[in-house]
């Protein structure tokens, strides 16, 4: 029987001659230096996995990301890790975690990298094709094996005895117990095959952006760029240049002529995030694209039509805005027509411990930890706290108790000690408050004596601002440097 065959790109000794020597009994090793090679390669070897070695990327790491994205998409079965510095670009931490790439920062062992072979592909695979093998089970009271779906949305069992909905893309899918979502998602399923508009409320963390990279994948787009505007993270004289590009001396910094998002998208998907911060005057051209497909770019008289499809999302209800004149009601009415809320975690509780159960196997899979038992306790106090950072607290709270089990056995006090103390920060929608929960103003500075860790703390810090080092480190009243240093110790990079 063949060995899986395992492609190694790498321009390291350490991975293309010790790794093949290293692990000769179990795999066969095929080894490239060229990183654009390796969807070609793989697919032309009926690679078993892929490793790549990402350490010391130039350029953001954008490249680096499509290729990844090209290979995953060829084949949606095929493990693939990568390795990187502790400092990973955030396009291939994006990647790593939209597409279930197995993702080794800092010093990396070979020792590691066999473990995980081992891990995830089958002995001796008699026709080297890819496999995913299931996690290691864990033990807990009522778990069953997850179902398998089709790209589109479909109702499966549950291990409570009620069911899910689930809408399935090519690298990643959405699950949902609660009645609510599941109508939602249906909703979704629909218009994400049409060349609509959509438009998506949420709060922070509670998964617009994933949604909005399924729909991508669910629509006869896929094959095209999906390309992220993020309009909060963008000075306002910047927001219409991203979007729209400009032309070299439209304004001080423009040195050169720079070809906008709508553009670059081609037929592919553009998700505008944080419309809520658009000025009037960009939401008059955004409705124009949106209508026309037209626009201008900065400094130029001629008219572009873009062809991609539009996803926009907001943390916060658009209404208020419009009642108070800061929001176009003509672009209102245009985008409600097509509108979902996704619901914040607190009131999704059916779907906490199914994402629970997937965080964990992620997490101990990323920091090999042997996870073989979760305690009831555990869960409880997951349903019992009303996570105002939604799905992304959730998922940095299992990361936490996953790294501190050191006996296999998932307890509730593995868990942060604000959440066991049910102590919780507010949310990033001004209408919601958490009064019973609310994190006490004099905890929020490092040096005030107070119950919780200093790493939980921390954390909260992070999550209530959106993990915006300076704002963070503004509030707890440190520096950026020593919050960076803290975030590093603490493991929240």
């Amino acid at each position: 029987m063949s060995k899986p065959l395992i492609i190694v790109m790498s321009q390291q000794a350490r991975w293309t001659s010790e790794l093949p020597v290293s692990g000769s009994e179990g795999f066969e090793f095929v080894t490239c230096s060229n990183f654009e090679d390796l969807p070609k390669l793989a697919a032309e070897n009926r690679a078993a996995g892929v490793l790549a070695d990402l350490t010391n990327v130039s350029g953001g790491g954008h490249q680096q990301e499509q290729i990844l994205e090209q290979l995953c998409n060829r084949q949606s079965d095929l493990p693939v890790a990568m390795m990187t510095d502790e400092d990973c670009p955030e396009p291939l931490e994006r990647r790593a975690l939209y597409s279930g790439i197995m993702h080794l920062r800092g010093e990396v062992t070979v020792d590691r990298v066999l473990n995980w072979l081992t891990t995830r592909l089958p002995a001796n695979a008699s026709d080297g094709v890819a496999h995913r093998v299931p996690e290691d089970p864990i033990e807990e009271g009522d778990t069953e094996d997850a179902p398998l779906v089709s790209p589109n949305v479909q109702a499966s069992g549950s291990s409570a005895g009620g069911s899910s909905t689930v809408l399935s893309g090519i690298t990643r899918r959405f699950e949902t117990y609660s009645s609510e979502m599941k109508r939602m998602l249906e909703e979704v399923a629909i218009a994400a095959d049409k060349d609509v508009t959509m438009l998506l409320i949420g709060e922070t963390g509670s998964g617009k952006t994933y949604l909005s990279n399924l729909i991508h994948e669910v629509s006869p787009r896929h094959d095209a760029p999906f390309i992220t505007v993020a309009c909060g993270a963008l000075p306002g004289e910047l927001i219409e240049s991203e979007m729209f590009g400009h032309m070299k001396g439209s304004f001080t910094s423009a040195h050169v002529d720079k070809e906008g998002k709508f553009i670059a998208a081609g037929n592919g998907t553009i998700l505008l995030d944080e419309i809520d911060v658009l000025g009037l005057e960009q939401q008059v051209k955004l409705l124009r694209v949106i209508e026309t497909g037209q626009f201008e770019p900065v400094g130029s008289n001629v008219t572009l039509t873009s062809q991609a499809r539009l996803v926009v999302a907001s943390n916060l209800p658009l209404e208020p805005l419009v009642e108070k004149g800061l929001f176009r009601p003509d672009l209102y009415y245009r985008l409600s027509m097509l509108k979902f809320e996704l619901a914040p975690l607190r009131k999704r509780k059916p779907d906490i411990k199914a994402l629970a159960k997937r965080f964990i196997q992620d997490k101990s899979l990323k920091h090999d930890m042997g996870i073989v038992r979760i305690e009831q306790e555990f869960f409880d106090a997951l349903v019992a706290y009303p996570w105002p950072g939604n799905v992304r607290e959730l998922e940095y709270a299992i990361q936490r108790a996953v790294i501190y089990c050191r006996d296999g056995v998932l307890r509730a006090d593995h868990l942060p000690g604000h959440i066991l103390a049910g102590i919780a920060g507010p949310t990033n929608d001004p209408t919601v408050k958490l009064d019973s929960m609310k994190l006490p103003e004099d905890s929020r500075e490092l040096g005030s004596q107070i119950a919780t860790t200093e790493r939980d703390i921390i954390e909260q810090a992070l999550i209530r601002n959106n993990y915006n080092r300076t704002r963070t480190a503004k509030e707890l009243g440190v520096s950026r440097v020593t919050l960076y240093n803290k975030m590093k110790r603490y493991d929240l990079s």
